[in-house]
């Protein structure tokens, strides 16, 4: 028998989702989970994500290797921003490492409830799905998406999910067909679209392309990262 999948566009909205026995995967391709994911891939030893600078900086003062990002942009004070290659150098290895953002650690407090909770990225996306398939359970593509909006990027995030998850799962509502259908029409396209998504347009600002570039690569990373307590390690 067929497992469900369903999609919840923003954490606004993920109280309309009963969470309870299945797996929740967040998202938030630019770039709060290609950062977590990335980071991992590179030797950290886990990471703490928090919902609010205060928490951030409680951390930080007990000396911890800690990343802020707000509206893009790193915070004053904090050592580490939301760039995926800020994370790919010895300085993180086995090192644990508090993140806070804008969207993303929110959509991950706001989670906790589900059976698990997973990061997920382009970067890894065929090991989240592979790990899915493993655990039989029902699953809830929960998009950080933008203050509380809806983004292109994480819902064609949920929606390449949902194709990898064809076999083994049911469309649980109209949301997940939605994705799936657009990631259907663009995905020979992913970067280019992205890149003239809302958000990716604040980046550029930034001068930021190449990270954009960077967080639409499929696959390139065979970890998933799972919520363990308070700590997002990697699973078995």
């Amino acid at each position: 028998m067929k497992r469900n999948i369903d999609v919840c566009l923003s954490p606004k909205l993920i109280e309309l989702y009963d969470l309870e026995g299945k797996i929740v995967v967040v998202v938030d391709i630019l770039r709060a989970t290609s950062v977590m994911v990335t980071a991992m891939a590179h030797g950290a030893k886990e990471i703490i994500p928090v919902a609010t600078l205060e928490e951030a900086k409680s951390y930080l003062d007990k000396g911890f290797l800690c990343a802020a990002e707000r509206g893009g942009a790193q915070v004053d004070g904090f050592p580490l921003d939301n760039s995926p290659f800020s994370y790919m150098n010895e300085e993180i290895k086995d090192q644990p490492i508090v993140i806070t953002t804008t969207n993303g650690t929110l959509a991950i407090t706001k989670s906790t409830t589900a059976d698990e909770v997973l990061v997920g990225a382009f970067l890894n996306i065929n090991a989240v799905a592979d790990y899915i398939i493993k655990q039989n359970k029902d699953v809830i593509v929960h998009c950080a998406g933008w203050k509380g909006k809806t983004n292109m990027e994480d819902t064609l995030f949920a929606g390449a999910l949902v194709d990898l998850l064809n076999s083994t799962h049911e469309l649980a509502c109209d949301t997940a067909h939605l994705s799936l259908k657009y990631y259907q029409s663009v995905k020979e396209d992913l970067f280019e679209t992205v890149k003239n998504s809302a958000h990716a347009r604040r980046l550029n600002k930034l001068h930021v392309i190449k990270d954009i570039e960077f967080c639409v690569k499929q696959s390139i990373y065979d970890l998933v990262p799972v919520l363990k307590e308070d700590k997002l390690v990697p699973a078995n």
